[in-house]
């Protein structure tokens, strides 16, 4: 069994040389071409994931809507995702020393946004990679370990992320 990624954190894939993903920029964020209908009461946010050429060799990237799966809360809800804003990576060669983004809107209660998980999928070169998950939240930052939730244990998923992001934030760090 792996460890999922914290947002933000690099996935390097071993058998593409070279090549990595990351899953970052998790925020609250209103979607540039205006708000679905079908997300009356709910709050939107993005996340952008991007893919990262370190090789010697170009790769095609495809991720498109399907390979991206968002869970919200503690139960792993499905968010309303807003397939008409978001920017997906649709065939794209990314050459050595080379980026390139994806950026997805999606909607969820507000209550369920200190816990998301974003699940993604890459297809290289028509071949399918692992699945792999980054788990973070919207003002995880932000919240001590006297604001966290009480039904959370030392064990827990987001537990673990909150500790994590805390002690990346606190100075002297390393």
């Amino acid at each position: 069994m792996y460890e999922p990624n914290v947002v933000g954190d690099w996935h390097e894939y071993d058998e593409h040389a070279g090549l990595r993903v990351r899953v970052h920029r998790l925020e609250a964020a209103e979607p540039p071409r205006g708000r679905d209908d079908a997300a009356v009461g709910l709050t939107y946010f993005s996340v952008r994931v991007t893919v990262e050429n370190r090789g010697a060799r170009h790769y095609g990237i495809h991720l498109e809507d399907g390979q991206i799966d968002v869970r919200v809360g503690p139960d792993g809800e499905a968010a309303f995702m807003d397939w008409r804003n978001s920017q997906f990576i649709e065939g794209f060669d990314v050459y050595p020393l080379r980026r390139v983004t994806a950026v997805l809107y999606a909607a969820a209660p507000e209550a369920a946004l200190t816990h998301v998980d974003v699940q993604v999928q890459l297809r290289v070169e028509e071949e399918w990679t692992d699945r792999r998950l980054w788990a973070g939240g919207i003002g995880v930052q932000e919240t001590s370990a006297a604001a966290a939730p009480t039904g959370s244990h030392q064990g827990s998923l987001a537990h673990q992320v909150s500790a994590f992001l805390r002690d990346q934030t606190e100075p002297g760090s390393a």
